[in-house]
């Protein structure tokens, strides 16, 4: 077998999930950002949380910036069908108060070192 056969083998061709260019992609990301964006008085209201809409649109534009470095075309779409599931829970109100909430948990917490502060925290 020569090199050009074994390249040509081991050489798979995958079919898109939704998009084929990387702008569809980026299309289908900012849409879903808007759809949140819109969602958020509604969310807000209908959860009864105690954030404002200021809270929590900084929180979804943190949450879509913590993947902003995703090349991948079938990831970027993996991750939109994930936030559209997302957001059609959250709408239909198929989540609850702490789902919601647990979007504010601090996404860097220190790792307890002492036994009690391990207790404590388990029980949280």
């Amino acid at each position: 077998m020569s090199a050009r056969q074994a390249i040509q083998v081991g050489t798979k061709t995958v079919k898109p999930v939704l998009s084929t260019t990387p702008g569809e992609a980026k299309r289908r990301v900012l849409n879903l950002y808007k759809a949140w964006y819109r969602q958020v008085p509604y969310l807000v209201k209908d959860f009864d949380i105690p954030k404002s809409e200021e809270q929590c649109r900084a929180k979804i534009k943190e949450l879509f910036l913590k993947n902003k470095d995703v090349t991948d075309i079938r990831v970027i779409d993996l991750l939109v069908i994930k936030g559209q599931i997302e957001l059609k829970e959250s709408v239909n109100m198929w989540k609850q108060k702490g789902h919601i909430m647990s979007y504010f948990k601090p996404t860097e917490e220190p790792k307890p070192k002492d036994f009690l502060s391990k207790f404590f925290s388990s029980n949280e």
